[in-house]
């Protein structure tokens, strides 16, 4: 176990030269990055150094309204974020990987480090933050948050995204220890209030249980060499976190049968425990607005789906990866088509969005064999995922795959080839889908081949810029951090078929259908999942678009706190009525409750439901 803090800066050791440079930067409301660069220069740091943007965020929040300066504004914050693109989308997302454990799947694309989760490899930037916080929840959450806070990103707005692994092959009592102790960094961060330093303290009590970096070295190199499989992941896995594994069966145990008190560390909650977080959080100063699981198709039934939801989820990543069987087996996915089929059924009758992973270049396919896969996936009902990850196959190491390559049965496609398909894959996106990733961030030094160009997205938008054209996936049409004049904004209607019924994307959009913000609204025809849902149409997503704003912070011209997510509501709540639905039901996360009871929604048990006047 490590851990990693960059002490933050003596403000008042440097505050004439950091007053300096904030007074011309809230002077210059246009600050370039370079002009930025010059102040920097003009008022060096002990002399030599230069002050960092998180050095000057800091600052500012201290010294706003002191010094000359005026009081403070948020939009001098924004002239200073980091990486402002990280929230432009309206939410502020919070990655945490949970550990190394076995997992149902045997695909031969998948990488095999066994110092990570399933398909995780140590090298990638979120792993490395899971690893260095001992993939403990709360440290996790905490320090990214702390990381975010300090680059000048608001974080009363969380999207909480769990990934590693399959979740659903985890333990249910380690599903709710995680979540719950997420929810307490939240909580935790918007007080002010800092207990990383006491869950290390814990930690280092029951290290003698982890296994050390020169025994997971030693145990993976048969699975991290590639050039042996006698043993796979999950046999390694079992072996070298057997203590680790033995450990947490037994403390869970004894804290079940009120033996012992539950420590800081144990993996172990109650479901009261974490719906009292939850209940926590609704008034939060650091809300969760939702809530997303990854997991596989074969492993969700209609029980997994209830007891995801139950945990607060709002959204799914699931991997399709193919629409072909023959491709699925040569593969060893595990599945078939129509189990992936049937999966989607079971989210979509709960209200789940559906994050679909899918990949080109599995071994067996051709470029025109996923082009024509692809298609599928949006003019099949069975499928039409709200978000997807497109993820290229590159051999790993330490994947099954290396054994095919090196037996000439498979080879990347050429940089032409893969550009070819994804030029197709992107026109054939629907408006009423998010491509939210292009090209997995694995690092090129892990690649044994295949493709190594990270900004493919780019390189796609150029090639149909080229041809005047642009794909029509919402994240390509986003407004971002434009200002917009609510009278240049219009609602329109995507109405489509799903395997349970019929599905409107109601978006608010430009002329030039730049997208300001929308709502999934789903209007079943089967019976539904739960009896809570009897009767209901069902609002799945809604989203307003724009740099995240801090609750009750209003910029002019910025979608944001413009009332667009209440005239969404109403109109889902005229079709669905009109349609004949008693009531229309919604699967608020966590932090979005209140939102939803100011606009007529009462909380049920794990839904909030409208009732819906007859039309006139």
């Amino acid at each position: 176990m490590s851990k990693t803090f960059k002490p933050p800066i003596d403000l008042d050791l440097y505050r004439e030269p950091l007053t300096a440079i904030l007074h011309a930067v809230v002077r210059e409301p246009n600050l370039s990055q370079r002009r930025l660069v010059s102040l920097l220069k003009d008022y060096p740091k002990d002399g030599r150094g230069l002050f960092s943007k998180n050095d000057l965020i800091q600052a500012y929040r201290a010294f706003a309204g002191t010094g000359g300066l005026p009081p403070f504004d948020p939009s001098v914050i924004e002239r200073l974020r980091l990486k402002p693109v990280r929230t432009m989308s309206g939410v502020t997302p919070v990655t945490v990987l949970t550990k190394p454990f076995p997992c149902p799947g045997e695909c031969i694309f998948c990488p095999n480090d066994v110092r990570m989760p399933k398909s995780y490899l140590s090298s990638e930037p979120g792993a490395q933050r899971a690893e260095q916080n001992a993939f403990d929840p709360y440290l996790q959450t905490y320090s990214r948050l702390l990381t975010l806070y300090s680059g000048g990103h608001p974080t009363n707005k969380i999207e909480l995204i769990i990934l590693g692994g399959t979740w659903s092959f985890y333990p249910e009592t380690y599903q709710v220890w995680f979540i719950k102790r997420a929810f307490d960094a939240l909580h935790d961060f918007g007080k002010g209030i800092d207990h990383t330093a006491e869950v290390w303290d814990a930690l280092r009590q029951v290290s003698q249980f982890y296994p050390s970096p020169e025994v997971v070295e030693t145990e993976a190199v048969e699975v991290i060499d590639g050039t042996r499989f006698d043993r796979t992941y999950n046999q390694v896995v079992q072996v070298i976190y057997r203590d680790e594994i033995h450990r947490s069966r037994e403390q869970a145990q004894a804290i079940a049968r009120g033996e012992r008190e539950c420590s800081l560390v144990d993996e172990y909650a109650t479901w009261d425990e974490l719906q009292a977080a939850h209940r926590e959080n609704e008034h939060a100063p650091c809300r969760c607005v939702g809530l997303v699981i990854e997991t596989r198709p074969d492993n969700l039934t209609v029980d997994e789906v209830i007891r995801i939801r139950r945990l607060g989820a709002t959204k799914v990543q699931i991997g399709f990866q193919s629409l072909d069987d023959n491709i699925l087996r040569k593969n060893k996915r595990g599945h078939t088509v129509e189990r992936t089929c049937e999966a989607v059924k079971l989210l979509r009758q709960a209200g789940f969005k559906i994050h679909a992973h899918w990949m080109p270049n599995l071994y067996g396919s051709t470029p025109e064999a996923d082009i024509v896969d692809y298609q599928r996936l949006f003019t099949d009902p069975g499928f039409r995922p709200d978000e997807l990850k497109i993820y290229p196959c590159s051999l790993i190491e330490s994947a099954e795959l290396m054994q095919v390559y090196r037996e000439g049965g498979w080879q990347p496609y050429t940089h032409d080839e893969l550009l070819h398909v994804l030029t197709a894959c992107f026109q054939h996106t629907p408006e009423y889908c998010r491509l939210t990733r292009v090209v997995r961030d694995i690092p090129s030094t892990d690649i044994v081949t295949g493709n190594m160009t990270t900004n493919f997205r780019q390189v796609v938008d150029r090639a149909l810029q080229a041809q005047g054209k642009r794909s029509p996936d919402i994240r390509a049409r986003e407004i971002r951090g434009q200002t917009v004049s609510l009278d240049a904004l219009h609602l329109d209607e995507v109405w489509y078929a799903s395997s349970i019924g019929e599905e409107v994307f109601l978006q608010i959009i430009t002329a030039d259908r730049r997208i300001a913000g929308f709502l999934r609204l789903s209007l079943p025809e089967q019976a539904p999942l739960l009896d809570e849902l009897a009767g209901a149409a069902m609002i799945r997503e809604v989203h307003v678009y724009g740099q995240a704003l801090s609750v009750g912070e209003d910029v002019p011209g910025r979608p944001q706190h413009s009332g667009l997510g209440t005239l969404l509501i109403e109109r889902a709540v005229d079709i669905a009525a009109e349609r004949g639905y008693a009531r229309l039901a919604v699967i608020s996360s966590v932090g979005t409750r209140a939102y939803y009871r100011k606009r007529g929604f009462a909380d049920g048990d794990l839904y909030q439901i409208r009732p819906l006047a007859e039309p006139q």
